[in-house]
């Protein structure tokens, strides 16, 4: 299966990691990454004012050259991947939005939100299937007890994302299963760490992040995996308290897989 692949900024700097190992996956997994020519920054931060068009004008660039080459657009970062799925909402429920934006790029067609975006994890879940993937397994995780960190970003706005249950998501914990791993139910999974307050509090942000590592680790974690490069920045730098070490799902994933070269450490940075 081929999909339109939008990698987005920080996948080609500070988490290069979550990139690579995403794209040694899918070629393990038979699945054609196809990345979006010339892609643009998403904004990184959905736009909280409605009227705000230009943030969101290369979100809807990047949606369009999807659907031309009608593929379903898929993301890793969960920051680009909720900027991406509520601007496609914006082009689909918001009338104005649809027609500025669609007069100010002069698309070769009106983009009108025709385009699937996609989640990594989805992918697993819906095109894989997760009994598929474990049967790929050669190295699982066994033994391991492995805390899952959503965040805010994948999860919210529920209406919008339609990821998982806001409340009581699950669908990384079943990939936790497929690559042998004990999946670490713990309260504060779905909190915010924080991560967009950073630098206006930054001791706010620290009491977040070690409140999430700490509601881990007091259910047995070994490990957190995330999907997003802000989250994992925050909890890294900001929650030294606790001694629990934070990778990329993809890490784990390729690892599982066998995929992960020889000599690579496992990137907590």
């Amino acid at each position: 299966m081929t999909y339109s692949y939008y990698p987005g900024c920080t996948l080609r700097t500070k988490a290069k990691k979550l990139d690579t190992y995403a794209r040694r996956s899918a070629e393990a997994l038979g699945i054609n990454l196809e990345e979006i020519e010339q892609w643009q920054c998403c904004g990184g931060v959905y736009p909280s004012v409605s009227d705000e068009i230009a943030t969101r004008l290369s979100s809807v660039r990047t949606l369009a050259q999807a659907k031309k080459a009608g593929n379903e657009l898929l993301t890793v970062c969960s920051a680009c991947h909720n900027v991406l799925k509520r601007t496609n909402a914006d082009i689909i429920s918001d009338a104005d939005f649809n027609f500025r934006a669609n007069n100010y790029l002069e698309l070769d067609e009106r983009y009108n939100g025709e385009t699937k975006v996609v989640h990594y994890i989805e992918m697993l879940r819906d095109a894989v299937g997760f009994d598929e993937l474990k049967k790929k397994v050669v190295n699982p995780f066994k033994g391991k007890k492995i805390a899952a960190y959503y965040g805010c970003l994948l999860l919210r706005p529920g209406n919008v994302m339609q990821f998982d249950d806001p409340e009581n998501p699950s669908i990384m914990e079943d990939l936790i299963r497929a690559l042998g791993g004990e999946p670490v139910i713990y309260p504060f999974r779905n909190e915010c760490c924080g991560g967009y307050i950073t630098l206006e509090d930054k001791s706010l942000a620290q009491k977040r992040s070690n409140k999430v590592l700490a509601s881990a680790q007091e259910k047995g974690a070994d490990m957190v995996i995330t999907a997003c490069p802000l989250c994992m920045y925050n909890l890294v730098k900001n929650g030294t308290e606790h001694d629990l070490p934070v990778y990329y799902f993809t890490e784990l994933l390729a690892d599982a897989l066998g995929v992960k070269q020889e000599g690579e450490g496992q990137d907590n940075e």
